[in-house]
């Protein structure tokens, strides 16, 4: 009988992404994935340690894989165990404990960790100049939409992030990497990559050519792959003028734009140790507005950093209710152990956090509903992602500049571009109706 498996995923696209990439292995081993409520051989928990909570998270799904799967061997994975290992070693149950470095070759980890009868803890720093990482995949799974991961990495150390020792230095996937991967995920029937990364504005440096994100996505158009693509997060002073003509210009280039600010206050971004001031993020987002006027524009923001005054608070509520932004990704502060942050003056109580957060959340809300709003009335290609309401046969998709779209179908278009007339707004969605059966990505209404 086939050994069955599970894998939990926290974080980010990149860990999706590999676990996706794990997922396929495994299958492509012989293994076979357990059903809902099966007890697995081997349960699999991909970490994440970007915030407290998201360690908390961890740590409550790792030992809800040990207890819904009592005799399975399970694996504790990413970045949790690149940061802090001796954390996960000290919960009972665990089998394998295995950093970012070794994703490749965890089909074999786990098997060794089935054999051996003590725990097996990988844990090793990341050396300086190691290559990317490929991991390729044939499809990702359950999804119309495909995530690639083309870069891994960050080296910027903001004051509050543990991400730069949880990934290591920058590295790329070549170009000449990325274009057979394309291919194989347009192949498997995908109308729609989002290209991501650990610091994908950083894409490139490592690379002996130069190589740069906007020159991959030359090359990227060159190819006329039929399907669309979307860029992940893109730090503020890395989004060019070049990159910003390319999306006005090429319809296969979905109109979003996700850019953490984290605060609009100079003081606040300079102790984070942000490279770029409130000023030139104004001017970033009022220029993208102005070349394209229906371009959805997310923002993060951190809401109660040590030392954010009043004052420094309301700065950054008054800079985004006079932006054009779309939607905001609110965090509150959590202090990770081993950064500078956490040692930081100037902490502010719990519930002061919580307030400003929720301040931060309840704008966000208003600008996502305003800017649905403005799209009223125009057409955009859809991608359909699954029913909302198979009996009503109303199904649910995203449009190239990431408006949530509830439309009627007849049948399930699931994975074929559509265009939707955009009518209406109802409870954070907006309602279309289907004007083509399908649509080629290359254009654009």
């Amino acid at each position: 009988m086939h050994k069955s498996f599970k894998i939990i995923t926290l974080g980010c696209k990149v860990n999706q992404y590999e676990t996706a990439y794990l997922k396929e292995r495994l299958l492509n081993a012989g293994w076979r994935e357990a059903g809902n409520g099966e007890c697995a051989d081997t349960a699999i928990v991909n970490t994440c340690i970007v915030t407290q909570r998201a360690s908390h998270q961890t740590r409550q799904a790792v030992r809800k894989a040990i207890r819904e799967n009592p005799n399975a061997t399970v694996a504790a994975i990413g970045c949790y165990a690149q940061s802090f290992p001796e954390e996960l070693s000290r919960i009972p149950g665990v089998a394998l404990i295995a950093d970012n470095t070794r994703k490749g070759q965890l089909p074999e980890l786990l098997w060794e960790a089935e054999r051996s009868r003590e725990k097996i803890v990988l844990s090793a720093p990341f050396e300086t100049g190691m290559p990317f990482e490929a991991l390729p995949i044939g499809r990702f799974p359950d999804r119309a939409r495909a995530y690639l991961k083309i870069q891994d990495g960050c080296e910027s150390f903001c004051s509050y992030c543990i991400v730069p020792t949880s990934r290591g230095p920058y590295r790329s996937l070549s170009p000449e990497k990325v274009l057979p991967m394309i291919e194989s995920l347009a192949k498997a029937g995908h109308k729609e990559i989002v290209l991501t990364g650990i610091h994908l504005g950083k894409y490139g440096v490592d690379l002996k050519k130069e190589t740069t994100l906007y020159r991959l996505l030359r090359r990227i158009g060159r190819e006329n792959f039929p399907l669309r693509f979307r860029l992940s997060s893109l730090e503020p002073d890395e989004i060019s003028r070049d990159l910003i003509d390319l999306v006005a210009s090429e319809p296969w280039l979905c109109r979003h734009f996700h850019i953490p600010l984290q605060s609009g206050d100079n003081g606040v971004l300079k102790r984070m140790n942000r490279k770029y001031t409130t000023l030139a993020f104004v001017r970033l987002v009022e220029h993208i507005h102005r070349l394209i006027p229906l371009a959805s524009i997310g923002i993060d923001i951190m809401a109660g950093f040590p030392g954010e005054t009043p004052a420094a608070h309301q700065d950054t509520v008054s800079l985004i209710r006079d932006l054009p932004v779309s939607y905001l990704h609110v965090f509150p502060f959590s202090p990770r152990p081993g950064t500078p942050a956490c040692t930081f003056d100037g902490k502010l109580d719990t519930n002061v956090i919580k307030k400003r957060a929720a301040t931060m959340r309840e704008l966000g809300q208003d600008k996502k509903i305003e800017f649905y709003h403005s799209c009223l009335g125009r057409e955009f290609l859809v991608l359909p992602e699954k029913w909302h309401s198979k009996e009503k046969q109303i199904m649910k998709g995203t449009s190239d500049n990431y408006l949530p779209v509830l439309f009627t179908r007849s049948s399930d278009s699931e994975g074929e571009l559509v265009s939707i007339l955009a009518e209406r707004v109802e409870k954070g969605m907006v309602i279309g109706s289907l004007r083509d059966s399908c649509h080629d990505p290359k254009t654009r209404d």
